[in-house]
């Protein structure tokens, strides 16, 4: 296999890819062709059958209600299947299926053999072995629960949702988080060495901090806060009284032990199980807001209505730290099979994973100013690799109390969220932002404006 301009990293702090790892994949499509479609078979149909042939604007519209999801779901299926690579600057290797896996079901066998590839993604070699096409199955999970889930977004579907996934057991997440247990990013600050995991969750716990300008007269407000790590943090490190929010029953009983066992007084910190609909009302009540990877559950049909509520919650002088997970807009369709296995099988209801100028779009409409936007993508796949790599060395433990379907979902997710997130497929976005306000002191903010503040790597020459 060659490559003219394509080459690998090899770097401690990450989980290099091979070359064939770092082949484009299919992101032929197009949303003008889709809706051309969409638009003009309903005619063709109407203008060939002598039935309705004749019928006028009325019977169109029938025809275009009757024919609209089929000639989705034709469209759909042709480009992911046969739609050509981004580009071919890396060669695959070609090998048949059976160079990658042992395939034992004999049923499976008849179906997938030397180049007939098997619809899902899996691992560094998947180019050369998998394919992305819509399937049957597919189709079935976003027209009979993924749209019905994101047009609904009941308190009562997410709280089931929510508490079915977090409440499972905290020994479960104990496995592949470790001591710290953050169920979000962390952020790597030395990429030539192998920092641990702990480490990286500590890097990202200071800088949240320091982001925040926390104080100790500082009302702050987690929301989705886990297992309370972070509330339990910055009680202690900067004495700031902090209010965690979360709908699981294990987390909250979780961080309320952590922050007792951290000497912090229950009139300092306290963790509510509750949805975040019902957070306590109050103009301007917090002067620091948080909110880690959380709002994917919120849903798209919600996400305007809750930056409204973190606006009215957050006071006029305050600092909002928002961290969300998304996707790059302009996807190949491994992005969209990856993202609703993660639906289907690990984030059930978390619908709104968009693009970076999505989010914007939203915070500003929301009123918010932004002051600063870090994509920690890579860094979501550090954590990952550390994540995979602990779920590895506790598989004994993990198959003898759930099973081995769990173990194996896990691993899988672990180990493609570490390549998804690695070559872009899906990043993760920490923004800093306040009120837009003409008597907000932005001035105060320029100490702690991370972007600015850099490392030369050597004193630069004065031009003259």
């Amino acid at each position: 296999m060659s490559s003219t301009s394509v080459r690998p990293t090899s770097l401690a702090s990450i989980k290099n890819a091979p070359l064939v790892g770092l082949a484009e994949g299919n992101g032929q499509f197009s949303n003008y062709q889709l809706a051309a479609l969409v638009l003009v078979v309903p005619y063709i149909v109407k203008s060939f059958l002598p039935i309705i042939s004749r019928g006028g604007f009325k019977t169109y519209l029938f025809m275009l209600v009757l024919t609209g999801i089929p000639t989705t779901v034709a469209y759909w299926t042709l480009m992911s299947t046969y739609g050509a690579r981004k580009n071919e600057k890396v060669i695959l290797p070609g090998k048949d299926i059976e160079e990658y896996i042992t395939i034992h079901d004999p049923e499976l066998k008849k179906l997938y053999y030397g180049k007939n590839k098997i619809p899902m993604q899996i691992m560094e070699q998947r180019h050369d072995w998998a394919t992305f096409k819509f399937t049957p199955a597919l189709f079935r999970h976003v027209l009979m629960e993924f749209i019905p889930e994101l047009i609904v977004h009941s308190k009562g579907q997410d709280e089931e949702q929510v508490r079915d996934h977090y409440d499972r057991g905290d020994d479960f997440y104990a496995w592949f988080l470790g001591p710290r247990m953050i169920y979000t990013s962390g952020v790597v600050l030395s990429p030539d060495t192998f920092e641990s995991l702990e480490t990286l969750q500590d890097n990202k716990l200071a800088i949240v901090c320091n982001k925040l300008d926390l104080k100790p007269t500082d009302r702050l407000l987690d929301v989705g806060c886990g297992w309370g790590t972070l509330v339990a943090y910055a009680a202690k490190n900067f004495g700031c009284d902090v209010t965690g929010i979360t709908l699981g029953k294990n987390q909250t009983k979780f961080g309320t032990e952590r922050i007792a066992q951290n000497g912090i007084p229950a009139d300092k910190a306290r963790i509510l199980c509750c949805d975040y609909r019902e957070i306590p009302h109050g103009k301007g009540i917090y002067d620091k807001i948080v909110s880690l990877e959380m709002a994917e559950h919120v849903g798209v049909r919600r996400y305007s209505a809750f930056l409204d509520q973190m606006y009215e919650l957050l006071s006029d002088d305050g600092i909002f730290v928002f961290q969300v997970a998304g996707f790059r807009q302009v996807w190949q369709f491994e992005d969209l099979v990856w993202g609703l296995f993660m639906n289907k099988y690990v984030f059930p209801g978390a619908d709104a994973s968009a693009s970076l100028g999505w989010v914007i779009n939203k915070l500003e409409a929301a009123n918010f100013e932004i002051k600063s936007i870090d994509v920690l993508g890579v860094h979501y796949s550090a954590t990952l690799w550390r994540w995979y790599l602990n779920w590895l060395s506790n598989k004994d433990a993990i198959v003898a109390k759930y099973g081995d379907k769990w173990f194996r979902t896990w691993a899988y997710f672990l180990a493609s969220a570490t390549i998804s997130s690695r070559q872009g497929s899906v990043s993760v976005f920490q923004i800093t932002m306040h009120k837009n306000l003409n008597a907000y002191h932005r001035i105060n903010g320029a100490a702690n404006h991370a972007g600015i503040h850099v490392k030369l790597a050597k004193e630069p020459e004065l031009i003259l």
